[in-house]
């Protein structure tokens, strides 16, 4: 993953920022429970071109496999072409049961089109995803860096006519969004509003995109690691502060790793999920990296 790549991660300040005021008081509003809550955490892609070595030599259904060491996929794929419902009932019949899907809007909604005239583009691509049934996890809209708050009103109608059972996170890039407190505050009380989530990036070279503010019980964290060794203690952190999360009632949380070489993800995201069965005595599958093809993948760092 590109997007907010440095080239020399060890001058970035890292430290996760204070939680805005109003995240506490939506997970509060759900109130707290005995239950543990649950968590999803995956990579971006399961090509074993992008993850590689993560596959044991010989394996040829790479999602089955995936499936087995992760409960979930951010699903990049759908963000360049759209794919009939044979071909989504395929990969759904191909994960176990409590797998989840997390497919990103097509470009041409997102990217292409920034919203205009999009209605009929969205249906095809509702009616393909829709397929994944009861493994279909939060959908996720990915705006362009130039989509700006000047078309704040072209967000407000796509959300207006977005189907209400159907759950969805929205990542804006522009740096306005974050930049002026009046704009973020209308953005972010118009998100809780209607109960879409506020997707927060955690990336190098974009700290503004850290804007700690949850509209909904269930955080949707894209984390970017930096292929550097504070990649760790950085994950780390954010167990400290999900610890904080589910004290005030957070529901569910989606993490999902990525890297600037993707190789390294289920790297991380192995270390992350051990650190999580400890604290919060979850059951998570930590992936087998065990394989021989996995044995360089600790000098990555």
């Amino acid at each position: 993953m590109k997007f907010g790549k440095v080239a020399h991660p060890e001058t970035i300040d890292f430290t996760l920022p204070n939680d805005h005021l109003d995240t506490k008081n939506v997970f509060e509003k759900y109130g707290t429970s005995d239950k543990k809550p649950t968590i999803f955490i995956g990579c971006a892609k399961w090509n074993p071109a992008d993850l590689k070595n993560f596959y044991p030599k010989g394996t040829k259904d790479h999602l089955a496999y995936y499936a087995k060491q992760f409960n979930s996929i951010e699903m990049n794929a759908l963000f360049y072409r759209t794919f009939p419902p044979s071909q989504i009932e395929k990969w759904r019949d191909q994960a176990p049961d409590g797998f989840k899907f997390f497919p990103k809007i097509s470009q041409d909604i997102s990217h292409f089109k920034q919203l205009n005239n999009v209605r009929e583009s969205v249906d095809n691509y509702l009616n393909s995803v829709i397929h994944f049934e009861e493994k279909l996890g939060t959908i996720f809209l990915q705006m362009h860096e130039r989509f700006s708050p000047k078309s704040f009103d072209k967000l407000k109608q796509f959300i207006a006519d977005w189907p209400t059972d159907v759950k969805l996170s929205v990542e804006l890039r522009h740096p306005e969004w974050f930049a002026d407190p009046v704009i973020s505050e209308e953005l972010y009380d118009f998100l809780e509003a209607h109960g879409i989530s506020n997707t927060l990036v955690d990336t190098a070279g974009r700290r503004d995109m850290l804007h700690m503010r949850m509209t909904t019980p269930e955080p949707f964290i894209r984390y970017v690691g930096a292929n550097h060794s504070s990649d760790y203690q950085r994950l780390d952190d954010w167990t400290n502060r999900i610890e904080v999360w589910i004290e005030q009632g957070m529901r569910e949380l989606h993490f999902f790793i990525h890297q600037n070489l993707e190789l390294a993800s289920p790297l991380l995201a192995s270390y992350f999920i051990k650190q999580l069965n400890e604290r919060f005595d979850l059951d998570l599958t930590v992936p087998n990296l065990a394989h021989p093809n996995n044995s360089d993948q600790a000098s990555l760092f």
